[in-house]
């Protein structure tokens, strides 16, 4: 038996705009998939909360099986709270973990900081997209130096990963309730800024950091190019414990799997989750002629060939699950019965959730 799950953040295209997109790309598969699914109930949170409805589903998942199947033998919906604000998924130890940083065992609790470039909009600030930075590793190591001496001097370990990830370790600030990259990134910061007993010492802390930065040799050579200046960092992620749930990521991971059923190397059962983050930066940026594109790349490299593979046997399950800001929504995906097959193929079904959000 093989079965597949794929998490599509924003799949689900802005309401204002979906029929115009939705007719401009040319994805049979995809509508085909869609039309002939089941749809779960829409899963919702407020439009405030600290992380968005893809990762409160994967991240949350086993509570939500849990409690949804006890509910569901009361014959009783459960959905989450919608004046649940929440915090960002606790993932720094299992991202220490990758990039070789922490064992198992590792103590203490640790965030993840990001540099980040914040911009002033009318009356607020605003975060600007942090993959659209381009953040080298000779300025983000300059930066960091600084940064960890700070930390350093405050009582906080400070590790380098990468230009765009580095870990924090703050072990009294556990209940620090903070808000992921994706959640916050293009809206109000204020709204999304950390809360909690010590969000009065975060924010000192960051000030410090955003004052020694401010005209750094690093950052002048970023504006001397164009780009903008690295001028604060984001904290999220506090985590004392890797996560169990580790999904896959990329159209790599689709073309191992699709490889893996044309050539089973054993009889255990193919079972993975892969997020295909393609339609996430355009959409959180409003970018919808890159969005589009980047349906139409993954309606030719992605959902033609699973469709093919469902057609013909070699996949049993396709759990297709799309979001937008607010919802998410898993579709089960099954071979058609010889009937649904004379049916017309079409979007309707995501039409219907985006305009759900305006009702």
């Amino acid at each position: 038996m093989s079965h597949l799950e794929i998490i599509l953040p924003f799949g689900i295209p802005p309401a204002s705009l979906a029929k115009q997109l939705l007719q401009q790309v040319n994805a049979p598969s995809l509508q085909r998939l869609l039309s002939f699914a089941k749809a779960s109930t829409p899963l919702r949170l407020n439009e405030f909360a600290r992380l968005l409805p893809h990762e409160y589903f994967l991240f949350e998942r086993d509570s939500i099986s849990q409690k949804q199947k006890a509910l569901e033998a009361q014959n009783v919906q459960r959905t989450p709270d919608q004046e649940q604000r929440y915090t960002s998924p606790r993932l720094s130890i299992s991202k220490m973990l990758m990039h070789g940083l922490a064992t198992p065992a590792a103590s203490g609790y640790w965030f993840t900081l990001t540099p980040v470039h914040i911009h002033i909009a009318r009356d607020h600030l605003v975060m600007t997209d942090p993959r659209r930075l381009q953040v080298s590793e000779a300025h983000a190591r300059q930066l960091f130096l600084i940064a960890q001496e700070i930390c350093q001097e405050r009582g906080h370990e400070l590790i380098f990963a990468s230009p765009s990830m580095w870990f924090l370790r703050a072990d009294t600030w556990r209940e620090l309730q903070t808000a992921s990259l994706d959640a916050a990134a293009g809206h109000n910061m204020d709204i999304w800024m950390p809360e909690g007993e010590q969000a009065r010492n975060w924010r000192k802390l960051q000030n410090e950091i955003q004052m020694a930065w401010h005209n750094h040799a690093a950052n002048l050579e970023r504006e001397n190019v164009g780009l903008v200046p690295i001028n604060s960092v984001w904290i999220h992620g506090g985590s004392d414990q890797a996560h169990h749930v580790s999904p896959q990521t990329g159209m790599a991971s689709i073309e191992t799997f699709l490889h893996q059923l044309k050539n089973p190397s054993s009889t255990k059962p193919l079972t993975p989750i892969i997020i295909i983050e393609d339609l996430l930066e355009p959409a959180l940026n409003s970018d919808w002629g890159s969005w589009l594109n980047a349906l139409q790349q993954l309606e030719d490299q992605c959902f033609s060939p699973l469709w093919q593979a469902l057609q013909n046997g070699e996949l049993d399950r396709l759990n297709l699950g799309v979001s937008d800001h607010i919802q998410f929504v898993q579709f089960e995906c099954k071979k058609p019965s010889w009937l649904q097959t004379f049916r017309k193929p079409h979007f309707n079904k995501l039409l219907a959730l985006a305009a759900s959000n305006h009702l």
